[in-house]
Parts: C-alpha cells; sequence; structure tokens
C-alpha cells in the first residue's frame, strides 16, 4: 500500500467543483500526497494537470436499483415514525408505470418497502445491496485497480450516486480506508445516502448531528467536521475582476446597478418565469420613480429550457441572462457539469450585483460571504403550472429549520413587495446581513475559507 497516494473517487460529476476546481488538489500535493482522481465523469482531468484514472463501464447490479430505492422508502418511513413529522413524505418522488420495465420496479420496491420496514429489515437490505454490487464485474474491476495502485485511502466526493458502491467495497475488502463526503445541506434528511465508508466528513456540527440521528449506526468518533469547498472561492480575492472588466464581458450597463435573479430547475419552481417577470416589473417600477437598475438573471446550471424566454425578450431592456458555464455531457441532469471558470463567474457575478433573489436557494450563503442580502420569494402565482405546487412545500423542508432567525432572509410574500425590498437594500443601503451570517455559520464550519485544508487535516489524522 502507497501511504501517500489517495484516491478520489468521482462517481458523478456533482464533486467536480468541490474537489477538482478548489485547492484541494494543490493543498494534498503541498502536503506530500500522491493525489489520484478515481474518474467516472466525462470530463478528462488530465486537461488540467491531474493525475486520474478512468472508471469505465461502471455498471451496477440490475437489482440494486431496487434495493436502493426500497432503502430510501424505508428509511423516510422511520424518519417519519420516530420525528412524528410528516415532512419526510414530500421527499418521496411518485412511482412510475410508464412501461413495463418502470412498473416492475415500482412494484418490487413496494413490495420490498412493505416487507422490510423494520430496524432489522433495513439491515437486511444494506446487506443485500453489498453482496448484489460484490457480483458485478464492475466490482471486479475496480478491485484489480485497486490491488494494482494500492492507494492509503479511498475519498468519494458525493454519498449519493450508486455507482460509488462498486469502488468503496471494493477498497474495504482489501483493507483500504474509505471515507465519503456528505455533499448537500439538504441532502441527509432525505435519505439519500446510498454509500457506507468507514469515515464521513460534514459541512458543521450540525450536519454531523444530522447524520448521528438518521444514520444510528454510523459512530461519532468516524465524522470530521470540515466545511465545505464549496464556499472558498468566495475568499480569493485574486479572482475577482474589476466592475468595469466584468459588466463589459458580459454585456452589463456600467451606469446601472443589478440585482442578480437566481433561477431554479423546473421541479423546484415551476413558475420561476413568472416569478422574474415580478421582479421585472418591481424594477421598472423603481426605474420610474429615477433609478437606474436591471437584473442579471443567473439560470439554474441543469436548467437548459426555453421556459424564460417569453420574458427575457419582453424585458431585454432590462434583463441580461449571464448563463452559469457548465457543460452538457448527457441527458440526464447528473451530466450536466461544472467548469472551472464558473467558479470566477459566480464569485463576480455576487461581487458586482447588489443583493440576490430566488426561492430557498442556498445562494443565500454565497451572497452572505460578500456581506450581501438575499431575497426568498414567499408566495404563489394565481396561475400556477402545477395546481398543487406551493411554496409552502419548499419552505417545509427540514433544511430550512436551521435557519435562526426569520430574518437571516427577506421575505417577499406577494408581488407587490418587491420593489419595496429593493429599495431598502439598494437604495437606502439597509442591508443587514447579521443573521445571514449567523445562519452560514450553523451550516458551515468557520472559517468556511479552511475547507479543503481541514479535510487533509483530517486525512492526515487518519493515516498517521
Amino acid at each position: 500500500m502507497s501511504k501517500n497516494k489517495i484516491f478520489i473517487l468521482l462517481p458523478d460529476g456533482i464533486g467536480l467543483r468541490n474537489f477538482a476546481y478548489s485547492r484541494f488538489h494543490e493543498l494534498g500535493v503541498e502536503q506530500g500526497y500522491d493525489v489520484v482522481f478515481w474518474n467516472n465523469t466525462p470530463f478528462q482531468l488530465t486537461d488540467l494537470g491531474f493525475q486520474e484514472i478512468t472508471i469505465r463501464e461502471a455498471k451496477s447490479n440490475k437489482r440494486t436499483e431496487v434495493y436502493k430505492n426500497a432503502r430510501k422508502q424505508i428509511e423516510l418511513n422511520r424518519n417519519k415514525k420516530q420525528c412524528n413529522d410528516a415532512v419526510y413524505d414530500t421527499y418521496r418522488f411518485p412511482y412510475s408505470y410508464k412501461n413495463i420495465k418502470t412498473a416492475l420496479k415500482s412494484i418490487a420496491t413496494q413490495w420490498l418497502t412493505w416487507r422490510y420496514t423494520s430496524d432489522s429489515g433495513i439491515l437486511k437490505i444494506r446487506q443485500n445491496i453489498r453482496e448484489l454490487e460484490k457480483q458485478t464485474a464492475y466490482f471486479r474491476e475496480c478491485k484489480k485497480v485497486l490491488e494494482t495502485e494500492k492507494p492509503a485511502m479511498v475519498f468519494c466526493t458525493n454519498q449519493r450516486p450508486m455507482t460509488a458502491i462498486a469502488p468503496l467495497l471494493a477498497a474495504q475488502e482489501l483493507g483500504i480506508p474509505t471515507a465519503t463526503f456528505i455533499f448537500s445541506w439538504d441532502n441527509l434528511p432525505k435519505a439519500t445516502m446510498v454509500v457506507e465508508t468507514d469515515y464521513y466528513f460534514v459541512w458543521s456540527d450540525f450536519m454531523k448531528a444530522e447524520l448521528l440521528k438518521y444514520y444510528p449506526y454510523i459512530k461519532s468518533e468516524s465524522v470530521f467536521v470540515t466545511g465545505t469547498p464549496q464556499f472558498e472561492s468566495h475568499f480569493e480575492t485574486e479572482r475577482l475582476l474589476s466592475r468595469d472588466a466584468f459588466f463589459q464581458a458580459n454585456g452589463l450597463d456600467p451606469n446601472k446597478k443589478y440585482i442578480c435573479y437566481s433561477g431554479d430547475d423546473v421541479t423546484t419552481c415551476p413558475d420561476d418565469p413568472e416569478y422574474l417577470e415580478n421582479v421585472a416589473e418591481a424594477i421598472e417600477t423603481l426605474n420610474r420613480e429615477g433609478q437606474a437598475l436591471g437584473i442579471l438573471f443567473r439560470r439554474c446550471p441543469v436548467d437548459f429550457s426555453d421556459r424564460f424566454d417569453s420574458v427575457l425578450q419582453k424585458y431585454k431592456h432590462l434583463i441580461v441572462p449571464v448563463n452559469p458555464k457548465w457543460e452538457k455531457k448527457g441527458g440526464m441532469w447528473n451530466t450536466i457539469l461544472p467548469t472551472p471558470e464558473d467558479l470566477d463567474l459566480q464569485m463576480n457575478t455576487i461581487a458586482h450585483t447588489e443583493m440576490v433573489i430566488n426561492l430557498g436557494s442556498s445562494m443565500v450563503f454565497d451572497y452572505a460571504a460578500h456581506h450581501k442580502p438575499c431575497a426568498y420569494i414567499n408566495y404563489d402565482v394565481e396561475n400556477k403550472k402545477i395546481a398543487d405546487w406551493s411554496v409552502k412545500k419548499i419552505y417545509n423542508y427540514v433544511h430550512f429549520r436551521s435557519m435562526p432567525d426569520p430574518e437571516a432572509v427577506i421575505w417577499l410574500n406577494n408581488k407587490n413587495t418587491i420593489d419595496a425590498a429593493i429599495r431598502e437594500v439598494v437604495v437606502h443601503g439597509n442591508s443587514d446581513t447579521t443573521k445571514a451570517e449567523e445562519w452560514f455559520r450553523i451550516i458551515n464550519a468557520v472559517p468556511p475559507e479552511m475547507a479543503s485544508k481541514n479535510i487533509w487535516t483530517a486525512i492526515n489524522t487518519l493515516l498517521s
């Protein structure tokens, strides 16, 4: 076993931003580690000068998906019962019966859920997943790679993908320590844990408590609080462009101040185009009062739809789209992947806009890192695209309960309050972000710019 070789498992593109485009790799090399990306993404990381071993034919057992889906349903059943809270039902996706194959999967998932909803049952499901994955050619190939390369650790960048199970099982069978990073602030209540590793890396003490609550088989001493590299770029001032350079590069009017409208995906916010139009109407009201304001529209990186086109055309004198620099490598949402350039774009977007408006996005923390406010949309439109969709469902999710004070954000409770909220921030300069920054400290370890270093410190501790 190579004492200094660390495999960074990228089971999908979700971990690219945190672990390939941050200073994480650089810091590991500085500490003497031989950092190798075990890469299951379409991106060639050798183009960035990184060592990589490409994963080919990452095929899970055909039955694993059904067991994985049943595991999620059982965990949500348990969480609902233990917490006496129906919110966990909102994390379920409807079963599909669009063809024979999906119908059979749905029926099998429901039967397994009924049969194994118990403490002993969930143990059986987890055991079956491990046994199924060990039967695959993918598992055998992963084991061969590890036997050849002999890394000191396999660190998985995301706990959610099914394609991460076999590589981690292969490592464990060979006695190689394994760890996984919990990718997002809302993941744990959703029952998204697919992998099982020796160690877990989380954003905060708050997330550690969640992890131990939802997965009682995990020991406290196996969990490391490190923060997330997701926010580190906001503290790397060398990435900042001048206002003039950023405005010129993105077609912005230097005589205007801009607020950012940050879009969601169509599932999270089907009425996003109408909310954007409401914001544009509010900006027009303010401009008639003598202000010079505009909207920088940053769409959700995985939303390539045309649903905003009519609003963008109608308000082209106000709204400037500055699209995320992500690349579409396939048809699924998790094959739409970030590029290194998008970190700079997002950071400069925040630095050169006055505030952000969105529906329940973690952009509140990105703006808090720059001491700038976030306004949350908190009303339903009259003509909803989906009748039973509501903002109430979004803000009832468990992760919003971490908010220490309602004043952490500006609440836009109807469209007629938007102009007043923007006026307070942009015109009158009333933009106290104290509560938002307090929320940020709850969600992410302090100081936030130290996350990559903290992860390497923890790895050092485990391997020493």
